[in-house]
């Protein structure tokens, strides 16, 4: 895991990564996220973000897509969202989720989790502060 998250970071942190400047036709097409929903285990909420096809797709180190798009649809399906740190998981998610588990069905944010750095972001599989499966 910590081999994955190095070298991802290492492309994701390179020139050849960076996103492009004019739209790309060949690129896919939104929107990215189909619905979302708060959902409850004990005392904790977690929101469940689902992904279209072509959110997984656009999902990927080769698309030049960013998460931007992807995290303003589900602020516009559920503005509540807009919680430190909620970003940061999703855009963990964005580019890791479909490359270790593809086809998951939600990628899940949870405002309880700590803001924790980019590194510390990827090590913890995008859940930091948590004992669950990573992504």
């Amino acid at each position: 895991m910590l081999t994955l998250a190095v070298t991802v970071a290492a492309v994701l942190g390179s020139a050849a990564f960076a996103p492009a400047v004019a739209a790309d036709p060949t690129a896919p097409a939104p929107p990215y996220v189909d619905d979302v929903e708060w959902a409850k285990w004990g005392d904790l909420s977690s929101l469940r973000v689902y992904p279209t096809e072509s959110g997984r797709e656009a999902a990927t180190l080769g698309s030049p897509i960013g998460p931007g798009a992807a995290w303003a649809e589900v602020l516009a399906l559920s503005p509540d969202a807009d919680i430190p740190g909620m970003q940061a998981q999703f855009e963990c998610h964005w580019y890791y989720a479909e490359l270790v588990e593809p086809g998951k069905t939600s990628w899940n944010l949870e405002p309880w989790r700590p803001e924790v750095g980019f590194d510390a972001m990827v090590s913890a599989g995008c859940n930091p502060g948590g004992t669950e499966e990573p992504f």
